[in-house]
């Protein structure tokens, strides 16, 4: 049986708004609507609210709107893809702290060229765990709250 893939960091994670797990409100931008019920129900579980959105351009207006304190993203979604989300975040200064987690299905290799390029602060390779997802949160929620 291979091994579980686990989430590669990326060299970088700002200050979050939040300052305890009950306020933790995270974005969760994915086209596959079993799995966002999955991760969004474990993340749940832990105490943080979650909102979601199907769509790369709505996804970019929740996350506008609603100004969470970490973003999932998932890279092949209609409209935007994950990584134009992602550069357009970082693009702008005030987002510049937020962690962003990417959970994609393109390969291990590519998400490590890509992931840095982007500003993602952490990816994980589809399929995945979902405990794999809860602790990659935690760890960037955590580096958060320290920086």
């Amino acid at each position: 049986m291979p091994a579980k893939p686990k989430a590669t960091p990326v060299a970088k994670a700002g200050p979050s708004a939040a300052s305890d797990a009950d306020s933790i409100r995270i974005a969760y931008v994915d086209d596959d609507i079993e799995l966002t019920r999955l991760v969004s129900g474990a993340l749940e579980e832990e105490g943080w609210e979650v909102i979601v959105e199907n769509d790369g351009e709505a996804g970019l207006e929740m996350i506008l709107v609603e100004q969470p304190d970490l973003i999932i993203l998932d890279v092949m979604m209609p409209g935007l893809t994950g990584w134009e989300i992602c550069k357009y975040v970082r693009s702008k200064p005030d987002w510049n702290s937020t962690p962003i987690l990417m959970l994609t299905g393109i390969g291990e290799r590519m998400n490590a060229l890509t992931a840095p390029l982007y500003g993602a602060d952490a990816y994980l390779d589809k399929p995945f765990d979902i405990e794999d997802v809860v602790e990659t949160v935690r760890q960037l929620v955590a580096q958060a709250q320290v920086s």
